[in-house]
């Protein structure tokens, strides 16, 4: 078979192997059709002779990469891999596996439900795995992690949650080589640690970035998953802003693969500089589902800066339980929309207590600064030194006040668990008589305690059926009221109705506080 290409040349094509086909062949078959294309050419106008010379041009010249990405990592793993290390722990103590309590079920592969029935995120149980630590064992405790060195004296950063109720630190260096380490400090609240190599030499280390990376950018994870040291896994920044459990911090989440063992690891930019520490992974199974997060280097950066200063990080501290505001009860409370922090409960000796804060108070703003929401008052107070007084904007009752308070120190997980151990919970909930769709009685009658009435009844058509409110609970509180019989909750939402108000404030034991719309329905 013969084809004519342009009128100048003409090319005999067969059907043949194209195992058969030489490479000086297909060149010269190559160099042919160009020629052939050239000859084209020769017919068509300046324009599109200009059109055709930018494509042949493109073909020699390929394009560059997309965003510049490299054909290989290797360069930069060569270059950063020296700098992190294997971290191993022998506990100080005996421990024994528990029992699980309400946390994600491996087996069935279901997240904790809330009131409602929908994934309790709060509630992380296992569904946000830390993944540093072995699972306990009836013997002295041993753990594996990874970290990296930021200084040429051996100063590792790893996270708070692979070094804990630790006694002894080792380090493994690329080579294979184990040197002792000691804790410098740590930081329960960032899940940062810092230890100091006890060798008297220099050390390859890599630097903190100053910025945050972009959604998009490239990273990798270099750390020791399973044991496996010296393992590099690549992936992009996948988000920003990411909340890990009760952390107010904001989290990167990537999609490099991490696993059980990379806890503490670096993930690095294209320029060799650390961008987050990998700290956790949201997985059903335990392994890598692609998402991970990790701390910013900005937070890095000072934490590590206090730690090395004098191993611990202070923190004001407020002494309150706060909780967001949703609309509903900004509507209950007069607010123009939700935003803000409701206090729930003023811990017992803490600042707040020697101020004049109140419960139900919305904080507004501190030193002038709005606040957003809870996470936002958590970040903010952290930041300012303890023994501060700051200035707060809170509502009260409809209208707007200025509070100053005196900062404490915030307390460790320990310290702050047996300051709430025996007071009673201030935690609401939801509900009402006929206008909020409930039946009620006394508490005392129905064998639940001296306070507050027991739903009996809910109308599954209600508001508060809506909002997760169920027969037992226990209500304390409507608009701020005691109560302890059906008839005061009634004349309290008789009261609102008069006010012209459309959310009665209830607040349940052992629960969150609630709006409910009133439906005027009587039950």
């Amino acid at each position: 078979m013969t084809k004519q290409i342009g009128f100048r040349q003409k090319i005999t094509c067969r059907k043949v192997s194209s195992r058969k086909i030489s490479s000086r062949k297909l060149m010269a078959l190559a160099a042919l059709g160009l020629t052939g294309t050239l000859a084209l050419a020769g017919t068509m106008t300046l324009k599109q002779r200009s059109a055709l010379a930018e494509i042949s041009q493109t073909a020699i010249n390929p394009v560059k990469p997309f965003a510049n990405a490299p054909s290989s990592f290797a360069d930069l793993v060569q270059k950063v891999r020296p700098s992190v290390v294997s971290i191993f722990v022998k506990g100080k103590k005996t421990t024994v596996a528990k029992k699980r309590g309400r946390g994600f079920d491996q087996h069935n592969q279901r997240p904790p439900l809330d009131r409602r029935g929908n994934p309790d995120l709060d509630k992380f149980g296992e569904l946000f795995k830390r993944f540093g630590a072995k699972p306990p064992q009836p013997k002295p405790q041993n753990a594996q992690g990874s970290g990296f060195i930021i200084s040429q004296d051996g100063y590792v950063v790893t996270n708070h949650h692979v070094i804990k109720d630790g006694s002894e630190f080792k380090v493994t260096l690329e080579g294979g080589e184990e040197l002792d380490a000691r804790l410098i400090g740590s930081d329960e609240r960032t899940d940062l640690a810092l230890l100091k190599i006890k060798a008297k030499r220099t050390f390859p280390f890599v630097p903190l970035a100053d910025h945050m990376a972009r959604v998009g950018d490239w990273v990798l994870a270099v750390g020791n998953p399973f044991g496996l040291g010296g393992t590099v896994t690549a992936g992009i920044v996948s988000a920003h802003g990411r909340s890990v459990g009760a952390s107010p911090y904001d989290y990167l989440q990537i999609d490099a693969a991490v696993n059980r063992g990379n806890s503490g690891g670096p993930a690095f930019n294209l320029k060799g500089e650390v961008v987050g520490v990998n700290t956790a992974i949201f997985s059903p199974s335990g392994g890598n589902v692609g998402i991970a997060f990790a701390i910013p280097s900005l937070v890095v950066n000072k934490i590590v800066s206090d730690l090395r200063k004098g191993g611990s990080v202070k923190r004001g501290w407020l002494g309150i339980n706060i909780q967001n505001v949703s609309e509903d009860i900004a509507e209950g409370l007069s607010l123009e929309k939700p935003q803000g922090a409701l206090i729930t409960r003023l811990i017992d000796g803490g600042p707040a207590t020697k101020s004049d804060l109140k419960l139900r108070d919305v904080i507004l703003s501190v030193n002038g600064h709005e606040v957003k929401d809870v996470r936002d008052l958590m970040r903010r107070i952290g930041e300012i030194i303890p023994d501060e007084v700051i200035d707060m904007v809170v509502m009260r009752n409809g209208s707007k006040k200025n509070v100053s308070v005196k900062l404490g120190t915030f307390p460790s997980n320990k310290e702050l668990a047996a300051l709430q151990k025996n007071e009673p919970t201030l935690d609401p909930n939801n509900q009402a008589l006929g206008e909020i769709g409930l039946s009620l009685a006394p508490a005392r009658e129905m064998g639940k305690g001296d306070a507050g009435v027991v739903i009996t009844e809910v109308d599954p058509d209600s508001d508060a059926a809506r909002k997760g409110i169920k027969v037992g609970d226990v209500i304390l509180e409507i608009n701020g009221k005691v109560v302890n019989f059906p008839n005061e909750v009634s004349s309290e939402i008789t009261t609102a109705k008069k006010r012209n108000l459309k959310v009665v404030l209830v607040r349940v034991k052992d629960g969150p506080y609630f709006g409910l719309k009133l439906q005027n329905k009587n039950k």
